[in-house]
């Protein structure tokens, strides 16, 4: 599966698992053994668990969710109280366990439920903050969210390798057409 971590939080990370919301949505996750692969390549959990079926809806009702939420902060509207449920529960079991090693390297133990508690428990804690705004990439057909911790806050890309440098390079080839 071909997942990308760049939206800075594990929250926007997952609800970047569709892709292409507006015009071609392609969804990542769905079979459970895509839950499996993305719980152990965003590193919330080192040896996942099989996820089930009962677990991928529960995945999929909250990446969705999340992602209302995240409209509804940056457009100042109220949060749907139906997507607070679907996080609040997702959020109610304790996060994945970590263990520090002799080696001083971390393993993080759990099943796909505490996977999922540490995504909404991100999402809440970033709902929260307000230092660092929660943007849109300005790419045409991304829909990707993304924290925007740049300096001036000014970051328009989710990711400057793939965004970013696709439109500057269209850019500059309109400008020298």
């Amino acid at each position: 599966m071909n997942f990308a971590f760049v939206s800075g939080s594990v929250a926007l990370d997952f609800v970047g698992t569709v892709q292409a919301r507006r015009d071609a949505p392609l969804d990542l996750l769905t079979a459970s053994a895509d839950l499996s692969a993305w719980c152990a390549a965003s590193g919330v959990l080192d040896d996942p668990p099989a996820a089930t079926h009962a677990d991928l809806e529960a995945a999929v009702g909250l990446r969705e969710a999340v992602y209302r939420l995240f409209l509804a902060s940056t457009s100042g509207s109220p949060y749907a109280p139906e997507d607070c449920a679907v996080v609040n529960l997702a959020a109610a079991p304790g996060p994945a366990r970590v263990e520090l090693l002799p080696d001083g390297a971390v393993k993080r133990h759990g099943g796909v439920d505490a996977a999922l508690s540490v995504v909404a428990r991100d999402a809440v804690e970033l709902l929260l903050q307000s230092a660092h705004p929660v943007k849109e990439c300005s790419a045409p057909r991304c829909t990707r969210l993304y924290v925007d911790r740049s300096h001036r806050g000014s970051r328009r890309w989710c990711d400057m390798t793939r965004c970013g440098n696709r439109a500057k390079a269209a850019m500059y080839r309109a400008r020298h057409a």
